[in-house]
């Protein structure tokens, strides 16, 4: 059986994970990869990496508040090491529900004249 192909409007995960924590994020998760294959290797155990995603709508909002928590266990010769790191990073909700960093829709602002724009455009 195969799976669908994404659409374009599918989350690109590569730049999402990129995006969590200001880029910190994935750089946690180098680490603990790193750190776990490492002690796996190093003491002939088991390690573990979880990821958990937490998503909650920010008001009223096209926005999400995203928190990411990276839990690792590390084994020891004598034992296992263990970190959990929690951070939060708020997110757009685009069409299809693509999330981005920006939203993909920046609507104008303000005139020529620096005025707030009150009009609403319509689109040709």
């Amino acid at each position: 059986m195969s799976k669908p192909a994404p659409t374009h409007r599918d989350t690109d995960v590569s730049t999402f994970l990129g995006d969590l924590d200001g880029g910190v994020f994935i750089q946690k998760l180098a680490r603990a990869l790193s750190e776990v294959a490492g002690g796996v290797v190093d003491n002939n155990d088991k390690g573990r990496i979880d990821i958990q995603l937490n998503l909650k709508r920010i008001g009223q909002s096209y926005q999400v508040n995203i928190g990411h928590t990276l839990k690792y266990t590390v084994p020891t010769l004598r034992g296992k090491i263990s970190e959990e790191d929690t951070t939060e990073t708020p997110m757009h909700v685009n069409t299809g529900g693509r999330l981005s960093i920006f939203p993909e829709n920046q609507h104008q602002m303000f005139t020529r004249t620096g005025e707030p724009e009150t009009t609403p455009k319509t689109e040709d």
